[in-house]
């Protein structure tokens, strides 16, 4: 089945799980779709089997607190930021509920989390100014990036680059082999005093970088050329939230939620809004994405909703 604005339109919630007492903070759905792990405020990491529709297990990381959980390449581990007590990474092995390592270096909080898709390698950026680079083997940062203001960053799909958003006016690209020589690409954007940019992500092909902020537009950049492609808005964020927004797997839609519970769906070459849907969320839609593997996406408030097309078009 393929993804067209129609089977976008005919999305409704399928199911709305209640497992969290507090707003959930990320989630990252497993490489081969099956499950989806989350993060929240209220401490906790709850698993989802997307196959079956029902959480599978919950885990409490109550003295580091938990945000920004990620996948790793390897089986039931994940690595998380902390937004308690200190700003160490963490490793933990969901099968046995172990650290299996922490990374401490950052100063400042976490803002930024992202995994290589091709190996153990991963980058962090922090409110500290940094962007530092790790490997999952050794608990020694393997780079260290002096950045003039607040980083989102992100690899490229194939794991050969990572772009770094800096100071929510310019996308800088690196090298992953020769990062210390400083990026082979800098974009500068207009800046735009109202908002402050709060991710960055690239399409699966490559093609496209989509930068989130905590205002009320999203802007779509070339990867390539760094020309702005688009800017989408007409969705509600009045009170500076930070909402994700995401591809679609096939790089052709862009969503994101809003503080009302809404999704907002845009075609990514034409600009054009093509679907409003309504997940009746109790509050900000503050995480969205699309399965990598099968036609559902998940999004979250306090609540996790995952989402069916009605249609087969």
């Amino acid at each position: 089945m393929k993804l067209t604005d129609n089977v976008l339109r005919s999305f409704r919630v399928a199911k709305v799980f209640r497992e969290n007492s507090d707003k959930i903070n990320c989630f990252d759905f497993s490489s081969n779709g099956e499950t989806v792990i989350s993060s929240s405020d209220d401490d906790s990491i709850v698993l989802y089997d997307c196959q079956e529709g029902k959480p599978k297990r919950t885990l409490y990381s109550k003295k580091y607190g938990v945000d920004l959980i990620r996948y790793t390449h390897a089986a039931n581990t994940v690595v998380y930021s902390s937004n308690k007590i200190d700003d160490t990474i963490r490793y933990l092995s969901l099968h046995d509920n172990k650290y299996i390592r922490y990374f401490p270096g950052h100063n400042k909080r976490v803002v930024a989390l992202s995994m290589s898709p091709v190996d153990d390698t991963f980058i962090s950026g922090s409110l500290d100014k940094t962007i530092r680079l790790w490997d999952l083997r050794s608990p020694n940062c393997q780079g260290l990036m002096h950045l003039q203001g607040k980083p989102v960053c992100s690899f490229d799909p194939e794991g050969l680059i990572f772009a770094a958003g800096v100071n929510s006016e310019m996308v800088k690209l690196y090298d992953l082999r020769s990062f210390d020589k400083g990026p082979f690409a800098t974009f500068k954007l207009q800046y735009d005093r109202t908002c402050e940019w709060t991710g960055l992500k690239f399409s699966n092909d490559g093609k496209l970088i989509l930068l989130s902020t905590n205002g009320g537009a999203l802007r779509l950049l070339d990867a390539f050329k760094g020309a702005m492609l688009h800017s989408f808005g007409g969705y509600n964020n009045s009170k500076g939230v930070t909402l994700e927004a995401s591809f679609t797997p096939d790089s052709q839609f862009i969503m994101i939620g809003s503080e009302d519970g809404k999704i907002h769906v845009w075609n990514a070459e034409s600009g054009m809004k093509v679907a409003v849907l309504d997940g009746k969320h109790t509050g900000p839609v503050t995480c969205l994405q699309f399965n990598p593997k099968f036609m559902t996406f998940a999004s979250a408030c306090s609540n996790m909703a995952f989402w069916l097309p009605t249609i087969d078009d």
